[in-house]
């Protein structure tokens, strides 16, 4: 059991590291994620994921695989999509999801036409699906930094973000945090794609934000269960992945998100609210009743 479950993080530092980058990851970008979910902005995750692309490929075109100029390129670009996409959809005809959708495709396409211009399949891969296993202690330093300023973020906004899942008109009416916090919860999305885009690349950045999150969805009624529940569904997850990466040697990252699909998918037939406890609970709601 030993050898099986400890001996890797034990012996081998970048193990460590991967798993350190992960844990990161897990107590911040996981309660992003659970509140994208709650606002049912899931796939603009996945979205804004695609988006920081071309910035990336741009900081990386002008400075090779530099962790800061891809950080700051990333950052720019995605906010840039982000507002660009909500004033398209307050001036024009189209809906918020289709000026997201069309930007997606935009940035997907242009970041990685950049990336190919001077660039090696292998960057490619690398930039595409992330290399968690290869975390260095700046890049832990940069992961650790956003989810430290994203924890305390959180907790300023909590109320003004539990408000606006509810009612966000009703917040607009009644509060001048309705901007702050809409904004910075989009600024919040965007810092943690960064950090997740340097561990899991950027067509798999999101599934340690969503995947978890939906999983506790299914098993948890209120908020500060959903949290808790889906920080640790994350935890188990990347441990699960990145053991499965070790002793299979399969790629990180895909094993990561796999690993959290299968606890999503549990969730999915066996939690309270999934496909069977919904089914249980309302056949035995009526005897229940009596």
């Amino acid at each position: 059991m030993y050898d099986l479950l400890i001996a890797p993080f034990a012996e081998f530092q970048f193990m460590r590291a991967a798993l350190a980058g992960c844990l990161a990851l897990a107590f911040a970008a996981t309660p992003v994620g659970l509140f994208l979910l709650l606002r049912r902005m899931s796939l603009m995750g996945d979205v804004m994921s695609h988006a920081v692309l071309p910035g990336a490929a741009i900081g990386y075109l002008l400075y090779g695989l530099s962790l800061g100029a891809m950080s700051v390129g990333g950052i720019v670009a995605g906010l840039l999509v982000a507002l660009a996409s909500g004033f398209v959809a307050r001036s024009s005809a189209l809906r918020e999801d289709a000026s997201l959708a069309a930007f997606y495709l935009l940035s997907m396409a242009a970041g990685v036409l950049i990336i190919s211009v001077r660039g090696r399949n292998v960057d490619l891969l690398h930039v595409l699906f992330g290399n968690v296993l290869a975390l260095d202690s700046t890049t832990l330093c940069v992961i650790a930094a956003i989810s430290t300023f994203t924890l305390f973020a959180l907790a300023l906004l909590w109320r003004a973000l539990i408000a606006e899942c509810h009612d966000s008109e009703f917040l607009r009416r009644v509060s001048r945090t309705s901007a702050l916090a809409h904004y910075g919860f989009l600024a919040l999305v965007t810092l943690n794609l960064i950090g997740s885009f340097h561990a899991l690349g950027t067509l798999m950045a999101v599934g340690i934000m969503i995947l978890p999150s939906a999983a506790a969805r299914l098993c948890c009624k209120h908020l500060p269960a959903m949290v808790a529940v889906s920080v640790l569904f994350a935890i188990v997850g990347s441990m699960i992945g990145l053991l499965l990466s070790f002793h299979a040697n399969l790629p990180a990252g895909p094993a990561i998100i796999c690993a959290l699909g299968a606890i999503y998918l549990l969730a999915l037939i066996a939690a309270p609210n999934g496909i069977f406890g919904a089914r249980l609970r309302r056949l035995f709601s009526p005897h229940l009743e009596h």
